[in-house]
């Protein structure tokens, strides 16, 4: 019983001492709280989205999801092979150029209208707080920290470790002018060294002017949040940005609802709409797209074009790693819709037709 007891005791310092880990980030406190709990979207402790939204569907267990997940034999979840992926520098980039760099995932650098901008940089070779799952794919980790030039704007859209990599805004903070996001992210962030006068938190449905002839609005999105044990203690969110040449939807990871069509009316058209599409599930379609949904949403937007995300590098779903890239493109053969589909670390010119190869189908 004194063994047992012991042990217990043991499991429990090494679980609280692993929680307590800066890479967990912080919980808001002071006057952070007191503009979270002024919010309407913050109710009986927590943030909570707009329409009603359970985790799972009715027909999905938690142990049903969680066996799939572990135990499901499916081969084609993660490539055997390497995924192709070109390295563009960065620092060498002409200037009065508009262009896009995916870097895999979620994680992209724009460079539009003489401004610099990062979105949801993840360029550790993991999504998680154990090195040793959620590994990125073979091939995709071709960009560092050290190749990310100065940036104007760090957009994080919430703070699930697929989206907000400690070890990358660390290695970057210096690099970085200001860092745009929900609330409740800016107490992770400045427990990272970030000073407060670098961070610009706002709620839902909020418009703001970071420097002349650009504007930045918060989009409600239908998701969750949390890097610890306690849940949705920041805001998850999309945000419509125009600049003096371009409306761009920098949309975060969302379920399907009535919120894409309130931001294609009230702040669209929009010249490009740039949506997650990966790791979705049946089981989960509240809090993540399907393809289909990946369709509606753009033209609900009012996109011209589409570039889907959230894909490619991490395997946090039961579906091939090719399926969101093979879908979609299917699916927007019927639409008006330009899709953009580049290798990671490829120039998109955001003012040109391009032409992308199915790069996905030589790779196994």
């Amino acid at each position: 019983m004194i063994t047992i007891i012991i042990l217990t005791a043991i499991l429990l310092l090494t679980a609280i001492w692993f929680l307590r880990r800066n890479a967990f980030g912080a919980t808001p406190k002071g006057n952070h709280l007191e503009k979270i709990k002024n919010s309407p979207n913050y109710q009986n402790g927590a943030f909570q989205n707009l329409s009603p939204t359970p985790d799972l569907t009715d027909d999905a267990t938690y142990y049903s999801v969680i066996q799939e997940f572990i135990f499901g034999k499916n081969e084609r979840k993660k490539p055997i092979e390497e995924i192709p992926a070109i390295k563009t520098n960065l620092h060498n980039l002409e200037p009065e150029k508009d262009v896009l760099i995916w870097f895999g995932h979620s994680s992209y650098f724009i460079q539009l209208d003489g401004k610099k901008i990062l979105v949801d940089p993840v360029l550790s070779a993991t999504a998680s707080p154990v090195k040793f799952t959620t590994k990125a794919f073979k091939g995709t980790s071709v960009y560092s920290a050290d190749d990310i030039p100065a940036v104007d704007y760090l957009f994080i859209t919430h703070d699930h470790w697929d989206h907000l990599d400690y070890k990358t805004v660390k290695k970057i903070k210096s690099k970085v002018g200001k860092v745009i996001c929900g609330l409740g992210t800016g107490a992770h962030l400045e427990r990272w060294g970030f000073s407060s006068d670098q961070i610009i938190e706002k709620d839902w449905n909020e418009s703001f002017s970071p420097d002349k002839g650009f504007t930045v609005t918060t989009v409600p999105a239908r998701h969750f949040s949390g890097r610890g044990l306690k849940r949705n203690q920041a805001l998850w969110t999309s945000f419509a940005l125009k600049t003096p040449s371009m409306n761009i939807f920098i949309g975060g990871d969302s379920g399907y609802d009535s919120h894409f069509a309130k931001a294609g009316q009230n702040l669209g058209p929009f010249d490009l709409a740039i949506l997650e599409n990966g790791q979705y599930d049946k089981s989960w379609k509240y809090i993540h797209m399907m393809p289909e949904e990946v369709i509606k949403a753009a033209n609900d937007l009012k996109a011209i074009k589409l570039f889907p995300v959230h894909s490619s590098k991490f395997a946090l779903a039961n579906h091939d790693w090719d399926e969101p890239l093979t879908k979609i493109s299917s699916l927007s053969q019927d639409t008006d819709l330009q899709t953009i589909t580049p290798k990671i670390g490829e120039i998109i010119y955001l003012k040109k037709q391009q032409k992308f190869s199915n790069w996905w189908e030589f790779t196994t």
